[in-house]
Order: C-alpha cells, then sequence, then structure tokens
C-alpha cells in the first residue's frame, strides 16, 4: 500500500485501556480509530479546527464494521494503519487495521463519515470541503462493508442512561466510543468472562445531548445464536440514536 496514503499511530496498551480481563476495551480501540482518523484528515488538509473555521462543520461518524481475529491485552504495543477512498455524495470512507508488535493483522474495520453543518445540525455534501487526496489505496480491509441495521427479534429493555458531562465531546454530544460502553454493559460481567467479541457493527443515526436518557434495548437471540442486537433509544421522542449487531465467542480457555 502506497505511504502517501496510509497513516500509522502506535499505542502502547495501559492499565486505563483494559478491562477486568487485561483485555483492550472496544472503547478504547474506536478511541484509537478516532484519533488515528482525524490526525489522517489532518494530513489530507481536512483536520478537526480547519473544518471548523473554515467550513462551519465537523467529523461525524455514521457506520463501522469491525472484526477481530484477536484483542491485545495490557502491555502489547499496536499499531492502527488508516487509509480513504473516493467519497460519495455524502460519506467518506475510510478504513483501519491493527497490527501487533511482530506485524500481524488482529483487527480488521471499515468506516463511513459524513459531515453535519455546526450550527444546523444537517448533514453537508462531501464537495463542501476541499481535501488533499493523495493516490488513492484499493485494498479494502473488509469484503463487507457496514449496513444498515434492523432487530431480528423481539427486544426488551435493559437499563437506562442519563447522559451526563462524561458522555460529550467538544460538539456537545455523546462522542461514538461512549456508545461502545453502553452496549458492553447490556451484559453482565459474567457474560464478559465467559465470553468476548468477535465483531461489531453500529449505525449511529441521531446526537444525543447532556440531560437526555437512553434506554437500552438488547433482543432475545435464538437458541445457539452468537449475535445480539442492540439498540440505544431517545426516551423523549422514542426515536433511536444508534443501533448496533455484535458477535460473540467463547472466550479463550472458557469453551
Amino acid at each position: 500500500m502506497g505511504s502517501s496514503a496510509l497513516h500509522k499511530n502506535t499505542y502502547n496498551i495501559g492499565y486505563s485501556d483494559v478491562d477486568f480481563t487485561k483485555s483492550l476495551k472496544c472503547s478504547t480501540l474506536f478511541g484509537y480509530f478516532q484519533d488515528t482518523a482525524g490526525e489522517a484528515a489532518d494530513k489530507l488538509g481536512a483536520g478537526i479546527d480547519t473544518l471548523t473555521e473554515r467550513y462551519g462543520v465537523a467529523w461525524v461518524l455514521a457506520r463501522i464494521r469491525v472484526e477481530l481475529d484477536r484483542i491485545p491485552m495490557v502491555n502489547e504495543s499496536i499499531t492502527v494503519e488508516t487509509w480513504p477512498h473516493p467519497p460519495g455524495r455524502l460519506e467518506f470512507e475510510r478504513d483501519y487495521r491493527v497490527r501487533d508488535a511482530e506485524g500481524d493483522i488482529i483487527i480488521n474495520a471499515v468506516s463511513n463519515w459524513v459531515l453535519f453543518d455546526i450550527k444546523t445540525r444537517e448533514l453537508r455534501k462531501s464537495d463542501c470541503i476541499e481535501m488533499n487526496y493523495p493516490p488513492f489505496i484499493k485494498e479494502h480491509a473488509l469484503d463487507r462493508g457496514p449496513g444498515r441495521l434492523r432487530p431480528s427479534g423481539q427486544t426488551q429493555a435493559v437499563y437506562k442512561k442519563l447522559i451526563g458531562y462524561s458522555d460529550v465531546d467538544f460538539y456537545g454530544h455523546i462522542n461514538n466510543s461512549r456508545y461502545i460502553d453502553y452496549i458492553m454493559d447490556c451484559f453482565p460481567v459474567e457474560s464478559h468472562r465467559k465470553h468476548s467479541l468477535k465483531s461489531i457493527e453500529v449505525n449511529y443515526m441521531r446526537e444525543a445531548f447532556p440531560g437526555d436518557t437512553l434506554v437500552l434495548y438488547r433482543d432475545v437471540p435464538a437458541a445457539g445464536s452468537d449475535t445480539v442486537y442492540i439498540e440505544g433509544v431517545n426516551e423523549a421522542d422514542g426515536r433511536p440514536s444508534f443501533r448496533a449487531m455484535i458477535e460473540i465467542v467463547p472466550r479463550r480457555g472458557q469453551d
């Protein structure tokens, strides 16, 4: 892959980055993705400050699919790679790969980003900004991209989450990585002890702000099913803020 299109960040996983099993938290991984993508966009002339000051718009993650071959552990060093693809009318596609210290690929992801107007909170077309694109990399991290998610069965409420200070970012809404914590909190600790994440796909649909209450719903999977649908619905208007589908597998040593 061409070096000009590829941006890399190396992270040393600390104790604040992992859960009680000493495995990298999925929300931390999403934070790594976001930071690496932000730096990559800045190299292309479309960093956060430039978009805000010159165009009055901001990057928002719309959809993402992540497949994990192995979840790294505390004290590991990993490298997050990212590269863009040609933009569509509204969406910008960006791929990711995570390599371990030996250079082996352990995580792959594909994502779609959009631009929204900071004042009106409405979507803007991709050509409203200028970007200095290098020659595009044709390779995709995954053969399957993120799609539109729908529940496959009946859902039931799991818990309610009141949005507060620790949930929001500098745009004043919930950061995409915080939704991942909400998803993981839909399962008891014992479930996390027995199972680990194989894949996760998220549709980010509507903003939520401090003072909003999200009701987290989870479907009841059929016996033997390893996929679970989860959504967060704004209690005030009954509209979903996000939808997600995760695939779980027995944790190594637990099967």
